[in-house]
């Protein structure tokens, strides 16, 4: 990695004293880690992914998405000068034979560049898969060099803020379905903010660096985002104070016809465009039921530079597992924050077109390791016992040597569809296998003996009460999926 200026040779000579070494002293003398800003997931932790990624992939496809892939690398040239101050955390790869390549930083970019690259006009794609970012990483808040993004797009050419509001939608559907706690969509316009920043004085050069300072007001106090205007990025002192004004103000379509009063501001062409659209989104967003939990917010910003239009972000105010653990001051929570954010993008497509053709974009990436964080403190605050398998029914048996006919029942579940598994022991105690069942939350125990095989039958055995039954062995797959409520 470029942090990593390391030759080939020196790695090559580090590897050979390590192998001296071993073979010297009998052992290996590297330490067992994951690398910074990564981790791994055990059983009960994948367990919570799977139930995350399934009801996110399920809005994705109510919503009539389709899913692509694309390379975990691409040529750095693709990456370079599309995340603003962000760029500096791109992790570049070593040259591997002429070509300079970057991991990706994000799901966009390389988007953009498929369809640029394939001439694809118009799709709605969602697309999960991990990026790389050699950021700051903070664990315990869901921040990681190696994670997850869910994303989310729409590309074409449509009617005003139509698909838009449907992504706004989507996002209010993922976080109420997930039931992570109270969540608001803070939404935005960059032509909005550039018609601010114009109409306050500010330089037109100096607009994406403001953008990314006033990108930093819900972590910072407004006298220190105002500092760094003044201080570090050379804005008038009094353009900043102009800025002041709007930035602080938050609300709903009321604060879109104050703005729309606004003298300055609306005789701003691109702001006023920006505030019909905004105008026009909240009516949509009406229809869809979910105005509510939507605050239009003149401090968003969104830091990168590829946005062009609407952009939003959703907070979590509070979450579940805050309320769940607010009593015990010495859990660390994961607390409050950005769960999911994007925008419209219509230039970036283009930016790839050799003939620089435009396809509009707009879409959304969920912040999925912080929502994993928060179900894990969740799951854990309520001491729910999470299944790490699907198995629906144990083979078991009380005698000794019938371990061919366990393996007979089980085929023959196999066959049926049905989730099943037996003790790889060819006499196991029945009181090892109930304990198993009760340990991996399995539903059903299938005992057979000599006087089921004498009688046809397998005796069905609920484990959580205990009850049992005899079941005809020919009626057994469909009592098991009865029960187990599958097919």
């Amino acid at each position: 990695m470029a942090d990593m200026d390391v030759s080939q040779s020196q790695i090559s000579n580090e590897m050979a004293n390590l192998d001296v070494k071993t073979r010297l002293e009998g052992k290996p003398q590297f330490v067992l880690k994951t690398p910074k800003g990564t981790r791994d997931y055990n059983p009960k932790q994948m367990a919570i992914r799977e139930k995350v990624f399934n009801t996110i992939i399920n809005s994705f496809k109510r919503h009539g998405a389709e899913t692509i892939d694309t390379p975990v690398f691409e040529l750095k040239e693709t990456l370079t000068g599309k995340y603003g101050e962000d760029s500096k955390l791109i992790y570049d790869l070593k040259d591997q034979g002429g070509e300079l390549l970057s991991m990706r930083y994000d799901l966009t970019v390389p988007f953009a560049r498929y369809l640029a690259m394939n001439k694809i006009t118009n799709i709605k794609r969602y697309h999960i898969a991990k990026v790389y970012r050699r950021d700051n990483p903070a664990m315990t808040r869901g921040r990681y060099r190696e994670f997850y993004q869910c994303d989310f797009d729409v590309a074409g050419q449509y009617d005003a803020m139509i698909p838009d509001a449907e992504c706004l939608k989507i996002i209010h559907e993922i976080l109420s379905e997930l039931q992570l706690g109270e969540f608001l969509i803070k939404v935005n316009d960059r032509r909005i903010l550039d018609g601010m920043f114009e109409v306050c004085g500010v330089p037109a050069d100096k607009f994406r660096t403001i953008c990314s300072t006033v990108d930093k007001m819900d972590k910072m106090a407004w006298v220190d985002v105002k500092n760094e205007m003044v201080a570090e990025k050379g804005l008038a002192p009094e353009a900043a104070d102009k800025i002041g004004e709007y930035v602080q103000l938050n609300g709903n379509s009321e604060l879109i016809d104050r703005l729309l009063e606004d003298d300055k501001l609306s005789a701003n062409k691109v702001a006023l465009e920006g505030l019909k659209d905004m105008k026009q989104l909240f009516v949509y967003l009406k229809l869809f039921g979910v105005e509510e939990k939507i605050v239009f917010d003149l401090s968003l910003a969104r830091g990168l530079d590829y946005y062009t239009g609407v952009i939003y972000e959703a907070v979590l105010v509070q979450t579940q597992a805050d309320r769940e653990t607010k009593q015990n001051d010495s859990s660390e929570s994961v607390g409050v924050g950005s769960v999911a954010g994007g925008g419209r993008y219509d230039d970036l497509v283009g930016m790839f077109d050799p003939k620089g053709r435009k396809v509009p974009c707009v879409g959304f990436s969920v912040g999925i390791e912080r929502i994993f964080s928060i179900m894990e403190q969740i799951v854990e605050a309520s001491d729910q016992k999470v299944r790490t398998t699907e198995t629906q029914v144990f083979v078991a048996t009380a005698q000794k040597h019938l371990l061919e006919e366990r393996m007979k029942l089980l085929a023959e579940l196999w066959r049926s569809g049905i989730k099943a598994e037996i003790m790889y022991k060819k006499n196991p105690k029945l009181l090892n296998q109930l304990q198993y069942c009760e340990e991996a939350g399995i539903p059903l125990v299938a005992i057979i003996g000599e006087q089921e095989l004498k009688d046809g039958v397998v005796k069905l055995r609920v484990v959580s009460t205990r009850d049992e039954i005899n079941v005809a062995r020919a009626n057994l797959t469909e009592e098991i999926a009865k029960r187990t409520c599958q097919s």
